[in-house]
C-alpha cells in the first residue's frame, strides 16, 4: 500500500491550508489517482489496522438498500452514527442523551430506530433504486450481456435527493471495465470528497471488495480499482496520526476468500467473505469530523 503513502505525503507536500464545513481546517490538493492491481492483494492498509468486520458491513448494508443506521448498530458497526445523532440532538425530543445511550435506544427500539436512525437516500437508496432504476443488478446484468460497454455505472449522485440525505455522497460515481480479452474486471470510483485518514482506507478496501463480488459472481478475474479523488484532504488534526504511518513500513498485502458463490452480487452475507493472511501495524485512532 506504497500508493496510500504516497497519497498522503503528496497532500504534506502540496496541500493547501483550507477551511471547511466542519470548522476542523483541512491541508487540501484537488485532483489526485491511485491504481490498486488486486493480482497483488487485497488493497487493505497495513501500515494501521483497518477493521475490515465494519468494511464488510457497510458494503452490504449498501447493496441491501439499507438508509436506517440500525442494522450496522447491530453488528456494532459505528461508522454512520455521528450524522443521525447530531440530527437528533437538534430535535425537540432529545432529553440529554450521550451517543452511547442514544446508540442503545437504536438497539433496543425499533419504532425509535425508525424515526431517529435513518440518513435519508444515501447510498443503498441510490444503488438499489435510483428513480425506479436498481442500479447494482442493472450493471451485473450489462457486464453479462454487455461486457464491452462503456456503460457499466453506478452513481450516488441524485440532485433531486441531496437535502434529503445526511451526508451527499462522498464516493460518486463508479464505472467498471471488462479488458479487451474479456477476462478481467476493473472499476474506478470518482471521489468528491476524501477524508484520506479515516475515510479513504476505508472506501479502497470497500470499492476494491464490490469489484472482486462482481467478478466472482460473473465469472471474471479480478483486475485494477481505480480511486480518483476530487478534494483529497487530512484534517489538521490528523496530522501526527499521517506522520505515524509514514514512519512505518507497509507489510504484505492480505488476500480475500469467497466461501461461497451467491447468484447475485445482492445475495452476499457476511459469513461468505473471509479475509487470510492480515498482519498490520496497530490501529491509530482519530476524530471524526462532522
Amino acid at each position: 500500500m506504497n500508493q496510500y503513502l504516497e497519497l498522503c505525503q503528496h497532500i504534506l507536500t502540496h496541500g493547501q491550508h483550507k477551511s471547511d464545513r466542519t470548522g476542523t481546517g483541512t491541508l487540501s490538493v484537488f485532483g489526485y489517482q491511485s491504481r490498486y492491481d488486486l493480482r497483488d492483494g487485497f488493497p487493505l492498509l497495513t501500515t494501521k489496522k483497518v477493521h475490515f468486520p465494519a468494511v464488510v458491513g457497510e458494503l452490504l448494508w449498501f447493496l441491501k438498500g439499507e438508509t436506517n443506521i440500525r442494522p450496522l448498530v447491530l453488528q456494532n458497526i459505528r461508522i454512520w452514527n455521528e450524522w443521525p445523532y447530531q440530527a437528533y440532538v437538534r430535535s425537540s425530543f432529545y432529553q440529554g442523551e450521550s451517543m452511547q445511550d442514544y446508540i442503545a435506544k437504536i438497539k433496543a427500539d425499533e419504532g425509535f430506530a425508525a424515526q431517529f436512525g435513518n440518513l435519508g437516500p444515501v447510498y443503498g437508496k441510490q444503488w438499489r433504486d435510483f428513480s425506479g432504476v436498481d442500479q447494482v443488478l442493472e450493471v451485473e446484468r450489462s457486464l453479462r450481456e454487455d461486457p464491452m460497454s462503456r456503460r457499466h455505472i453506478i452513481s450516488a449522485w441524485n440532485p433531486a435527493e441531496l437535502a434529503q440525505m445526511a451526508l451527499p455522497p462522498c464516493h460518486a460515481f463508479l464505472q467498471f471495465y471488462v479488458s479487451g480479452d474479456g477476462k478481467t474486471l476493473s472499476c474506478q470510483l470518482y471521489q468528491r470528497s476524501a477524508d484520506v485518514f479515516l475515510g479513504v482506507p476505508f472506501n479502497i478496501a470497500s470499492y476494491a471488495l464490490l469489484l472482486t463480488l462482481y467478478a466472482e459472481t460473473l465469472g471474471y478475474e479480478v483486475g485494477e480499482f481505480v480511486h480518483t479523488l476530487g478534494d483529497a484532504h487530512l484534517y489538521k488534526d490528523h496530522l501526527p496520526q499521517i506522520h505515524e504511518q509514514l514512519q512505518r513500513t507497509p507489510r504484505p498485502l492480505p488476500h480475500i476468500q469467497l466461501i461461497q458463490k451467491r447468484q447475485h452480487v445482492t445475495d452476499y452475507q457476511v459469513q461468505d467473505i473471509e479475509l487470510v493472511d492480515y498482519n498490520p501495524w496497530p490501529p491509530i485512532k482519530g476524530k471524526v469530523s462532522v
